[in-house]
């Protein structure tokens, strides 16, 4: 009996060490999802343990129940779910972001399932998740409402959906584009498409026609005087946060 040959490519392992460390470099050209993640965390861990009835004091809150992070990059948000005891999907539609996930949480001694892999994929295959993070993935998609119904379709009834993306405003154009791409060149030049910005009553119309119950929503709002990201309850304008549930109960629909 042959032993299998070791396909292991060291020059490309180190390729992937690199771009990991990119991907997790808090100054690096992911710096505005670092400054924003900490409050994108605090908005995602307090939806689900209100809506699942969890107590974020202990060990692993989330403990028991499925998670899926589409869109997932470099895994800036599967990991702290999963240390939060979360069963963690992690899904990227670009195949270059899986090899990177993968290496980080292998660094980090946590298990993760990383997928290149669609939502429409995930739902023909009949996969089902508890909870659904869809953060900053919507606007850039060809048909938002064909992929929130690919979204609907792989969480459970009684699940739960959050989403963020950007407004669809004169702020949103002078922050997002001039400001983060043009000026401060936090993201290359093109990232966005202002035309693709979805309006906080467009999102809900969208969602409430993939058979979401939308529930809540927040502005992320930047402070350039402490350099800071907050909740606010009122200004949407530029990034914003929704929590929506599929309505029914657990094994039930």
């Amino acid at each position: 009996m042959q032993t299998a040959r070791n396909t292991i490519d060291p020059q490309e392992i180190e390729k992937f060490q690199s771009m990991a460390a990119e991907w997790w470099d808090p100054d690096g050209k992911f710096k505005p999802l670092h400054m924003l993640n900490p409050t994108r965390l605090d908005y995602i861990t307090a939806q689900i343990a209100t809506e699942f009835d969890r107590d974020l004091g202990a060990r692993e809150p989330f403990a028991g129940l499925r998670l899926l992070d589409i869109g997932c990059g470099g895994g800036l948000l599967s990991e702290p779910m999963a240390r939060l005891g979360a069963d963690v999907l992690g899904a990227d539609a670009a195949e270059g972001n899986i090899p990177v996930a993968r290496l980080h949480a292998d660094q980090q001694g946590l298990t993760i399932d990383y997928r290149n892999v669609t939502a429409e994929a995930l739902a023909e295959a009949g996969e089902r998740f508890d909870i659904v993070l869809n953060m900053e993935v919507v606007e850039h998609v060809a048909d938002p409402q064909a992929y929130l119904n690919a979204c609907h379709a792989v969480l459970q009834p009684g699940g739960l959906m959050i989403c963020s993306t950007l407004n669809r405003t004169a702020r949103s154009f002078a922050a997002a584009i001039v400001g983060a791409e043009h000026i401060l060149r936090w993201l290359p030049r093109g990232t966005h498409d202002w035309r693709k910005f979805i309006t906080p009553e467009e999102l809900y119309a969208m969602l409430s026609r993939a058979g979401l119950e939308p529930v809540d929503r927040k502005g992320f709002v930047f402070n350039p005087l402490t350099w800071r990201w907050h909740l606010s309850d009122g200004d949407l304008s530029v990034n914003y946060v929704t929590a929506s549930r599929r309505p029914g109960s657990p094994g039930v629909g």
